[in-house]
């Protein structure tokens, strides 16, 4: 084989490589098709506004599960507790299935208040209404 016709398949060979490289990369770039999902964010029922809770209590907090959709995002259920504008880092429940509709909590010793709200956390986080904490 002649230095040229060696020249020329060296040339074919990187050319070939690039557009290999060239293809996989617009492979890799196009649209794979997920599964559609959905934000699930089902409404607290209980507690609600006026609701008086006693420390060492337990109480089943609950929500609407009436209309969920198709795909959830995340099925796992965690519930926080909230003091005015701030998630503590108190976790009531947790791991548990979000269409359940009810989680059973005991009511933690806190600083008491009127300013709680819980937060349910699925595919995001509702609060309730605002309720009472007492001793």
């Amino acid at each position: 084989m002649s230095s040229q016709t060696s020249g020329v398949l060296a040339k074919f060979l990187v050319v070939l490589f690039v557009l290999v490289g060239v293809f996989f990369q617009l492979a890799a770039a196009m649209p794979v098709e997920m599964e559609k999902r959905d934000v699930y964010v089902p409404p607290i029922l209980y507690p609600h506004a006026g609701t008086v809770w006693y420390k060492g209590q337990r109480h089943n907090v609950t929500w609407d599960v009436s209309d969920p959709p198709v795909n959830i995002t995340n099925k796992l259920g965690r519930v926080m507790l909230r003091k005015g504008d701030l998630t503590s880092p108190l976790i009531l429940a947790d791991g548990f299935d979000i269409l359940l509709g009810r989680i059973e909590v005991t009511v933690p010793w806190v600083v008491e208040g009127s300013d709680y709200s819980l937060v349910l956390f699925g595919d995001s986080g509702n609060f309730s209404p605002q309720f009472s904490i007492l001793q």
